[in-house]
């Protein structure tokens, strides 16, 4: 599908620099782009231009200039860059003269808007080129640009045309209500559809270890107070960033520090310590913890190795809702032997350094979603995004009550579970999606893209 305008937008970061790169799509880009080189543009050939108002005597700048006729382009429409010098100044002069000849600004997003409208790449894709553009480290670029590349699609495809399969299948068997469906391969069905929802578990598992590297995980320090909670942040964040003190109830609201661990990023939020009793600030203190704890990813339990069970019941029922746990005994350095660390509790010395580079591993395999070392099958990961997650659990949802409607033999239910299945897959790829969502998707991208 065409656009019947030509958007214009400056393509590189702002601010200056040593090339800026101004960029047109739509049916008129290539006759602006010629009238303001002042030539016409072979297709995809580099040229050196000089950029000028038309009938000006002075030029805006030397530069380069490329043409790409549609449907070869980024957008699948005719595109054009203008590749100047990176002066702000002059990129917005470039930018009004195209308005002037015709094109108007684009929104943030439209061009990866209009490629995915056009068919060059599905909404994942598209998602994923924000997600390139924002990765902060080399894993978190490598998991984007595979998103880019179609690898979380490709997966999400797959099932989805063996739903469709399982769909024909069981709604073929309707027609014949008067056989049993094990005489028209009822038991091939299950098979294949328990395989479906084991694929679906995995996607699932491997999209919410994607969305951690993009979004990270939002990790609360909670604990009883003088466990050295603040002393632990500092630690992770290597740096003095909260105030620590001997005396008990000093941390008196949250406090935010974002760290990187393996390519993952964790906002840490130190707390206040959770105790009966103090005064009306501190007990405000325990209420914000109580609050970040709903929607924490992690609860990092700092207690006293000397004393571990003397947080009592309520400190375990404070933490129970958070999906991902890790007990930190902190003063490790005060015992007279330290035990050996497990799955669950990790001893260190906030202070000291003891078991820090013990518990960045745990915290890596923890934010990958693996039980083992940090990183493992980095090689394979791509980034997803909530809304990614949010439709698969939905699937794979759908999908067991398929397989429970196929067991009982309610093919009519079973056929609509898997179509509902398929249709939550759509979404992810953009098959399937409302007007107004993808207005939201494309609204968070940056203008040029």
């Amino acid at each position: 599908m065409g656009s019947v305008d030509t958007i214009v937008a400056i393509a590189t970061a702002p601010g200056a620099g040593g090339v800026g790169i101004v960029r047109l799509s739509g049916p008129t880009a290539l006759h602006i782009a010629a009238t303001i080189c002042r030539r016409p543009l072979e297709p995809r050939r580099a040229h050196r231009v000089r950029f000028a108002e038309p009938d000006a005597a002075e030029a805006i700048d030397d530069g380069i200039a490329i043409a790409f006729p549609n449907p070869n382009s980024f957008t699948g429409e005719d595109v054009a860059e203008l590749q100047a010098h990176g002066s702000p100044a002059v990129l917005q002069q470039l930018v009004a003269l195209c308005c002037r000849l015709g094109a108007r600004h684009a929104r943030p997003g439209e061009f990866s808007e209009r490629a995915f409208l056009n068919q060059r790449l599905d909404l994942a894709q598209a998602e994923a080129i924000a997600d390139l553009i924002a990765a902060a480290d080399i894993r978190a670029a490598r998991a984007a640009r595979r998103s880019l590349e179609g690898a979380f699609s490709a997966r999400v495809e797959a099932i989805g045309a063996t739903l469709v399969r399982l769909r024909v299948h069981v709604e073929a068997a309707i027609d014949f209500a008067d056989e049993s469906i094990e005489t028209l391969g009822g038991e091939q069905l299950r098979e294949q559809l328990q395989l479906t929802c084991r694929q679906l578990e995995d996607l699932l598992h491997q999209a919410e270890r994607g969305r951690k590297l993009r979004d990270g995980l939002h990790a609360v320090i909670v604990g009883p107070p003088n466990a050295g909670k603040s002393s632990l942040l500092n630690a992770l964040a290597g740096s003095d960033r909260a105030i620590v003190a001997p005396r008990a109830g000093t941390t008196r609201d949250t406090l935010r520090e974002t760290v990187r661990i393996d390519g993952f990023e964790l906002t840490l939020v130190d707390t206040a310590g959770l105790r009966a009793g103090g005064d009306a600030v501190e007990r405000e203190g325990m209420r914000r913890a109580h609050l970040e704890l709903q929607r924490a990813d992690l609860a990092l339990v700092v207690v006293d190795a000397r004393a571990p069970l003397a947080a009592g019941a309520e400190l375990r029922e404070a933490v129970a809702g958070v999906p991902l746990q890790l007990w930190v005994h902190n003063k490790s350095d005060l015992l007279h032997e330290v035990p050996p660390d497990t799955e669950e509790v990790v001893h260190v010395s906030a202070a000291g350094g003891q078991g820090l580079e013990h518990l960045h591993a745990r915290l890596g395999a923890l934010a990958a979603g693996a039980p083992g070392a940090a990183g493992e099958g980095s090689g394979g990961e791509f980034s997803a995004r909530a809304r990614h997650v949010e439709a698969l659990g939905r699937a794979l949802a759908h999908a067991d009550a398929g397989k429970r409607e196929l067991d009982h033999e309610r093919l009519e239910l079973a056929a609509e579970e898997l179509h509902l299945a398929h249709d939550a897959l759509g979404e992810i790829t953009g098959k399937i999606s409302a007007d107004d969502m993808l207005g939201r998707i494309f609204a968070s991208f940056c203008i040029g893209k």
